[in-house]
């Protein structure tokens, strides 16, 4: 397994983490309303099971997690909200820095994560509230970024911008394993892919899930997992998207497809695009949802950092 910086070594989470920098170690704005309630957190069992766009008021048994975008104004009030509900997020800090011509700009995503420079979440992090610091989603897809592709050198500097300033934050990427594998730079600040699976991937879900793992390990990535419920559907649910031409998953995918990666036990976290009631009240899939959260929780407790 590839080396990494000491300094990286301490106190990371199981699951995946949160924000905090060297320069912010001393008195915080405010104290963070989960800390001056006194609420006491056990850590959950197994892995996250998460979806984008859920609430906090919507944690249950079933969804203990959610992957969402953030502000500085919001952010210790959000955390004050997870951690009442014993919940985990994953935070994308930034939202999408880009160029005037829709490119990626490596700039203007740095100057978007300073200002969480004065901001002192580092309790959140230890405890496992914040379980991961989402640097960006999909920088393999040209079409997303101007036409251009964000490489995998830009996705390492912005990890390594990251442990500059919180050093104990785990981050993840939303592009998938194997692509972060084909390019040669070590990974020495990014710490897990995440692998996010639709129909159209190919029939044997178990079979993508493990050669997304073999890639991971080959760069000492860990890996994040989960599934586009919403839009990566076969066709079988007869239950349109987000799009007229894709379809969200049935219930029998749901378990089928989640079942396959839930059973790769170095998944770290599992998270799903995204929740809508219209789809996620649904009887059939509350009750598939439900038994992937079981496993979710029945899961080993893996780190996502390798």
């Amino acid at each position: 397994m590839m080396q990494r910086p000491t300094s990286l070594l301490a106190a990371l989470l199981t699951a995946l983490a949160g924000c905090q920098s060297s320069d912010q170690l001393g008195p915080t704005k405010g104290t963070p309303a989960g800390e001056r309630a006194g609420f006491a957190i056990a850590p959950p069992p197994g892995v996250v099971f998460a979806s984008f766009a859920l609430t906090p008021a919507q944690f249950t048994t079933v969804h203990t997690g959610a992957v969402r975008g953030m502000s500085p104004s919001s952010l210790l009030s959000y955390l004050g909200s997870v951690k009442t509900k014993n919940g985990r997020a994953l935070l994308n800090l930034a939202g999408e820095a880009r160029n005037p011509d829709g490119t990626f700009s490596l700039t203007t995503w740095k100057t978007l994560i300073d200002r969480y420079k004065g901001l002192n979440f580092t309790s959140y992090v230890t405890d496992g509230t914040l379980i991961g610091h989402f640097l960006i989603d999909e920088p393999h897809f040209q079409s997303r970024w101007g036409g251009k592709i964000v490489p995998q050198a830009t996705v390492e500097a912005m990890a390594q911008y990251s442990k500059q300033i919180w050093p104990n934050l785990i981050t993840v990427v939303n592009a998938p394993p194997s692509w972060l594998a084909a390019a040669t730079i070590p990974y020495t600040y990014l710490d897990a892919g995440w692998a996010m699976y639709m129909s159209n991937m190919g029939s044997n879900t178990a079979l993508w899930a493990s050669n997304q793992v073999a890639a991971a390990k080959r760069k000492g990535l860990g890996v994040f997992a989960g599934l586009n419920v919403l839009d990566g559907g076969n066709g079988s649910s007869g239950f349109h998207g987000n799009y007229p031409s894709r379809w969200a998953m049935s219930a029998a995918e749901v378990r089928t497809y989640g079942n396959a990666i839930l059973g790769q036990t170095y998944v770290c976290g599992f998270a799903m695009w995204k929740y809508t009631s219209a789809y996620y009240d649904r009887a059939d899939i509350k009750s598939a949802m439900a038994d992937l959260s079981t496993k979710a929780r029945n899961h080993t407790k893996t780190s996502c950092r390798q």
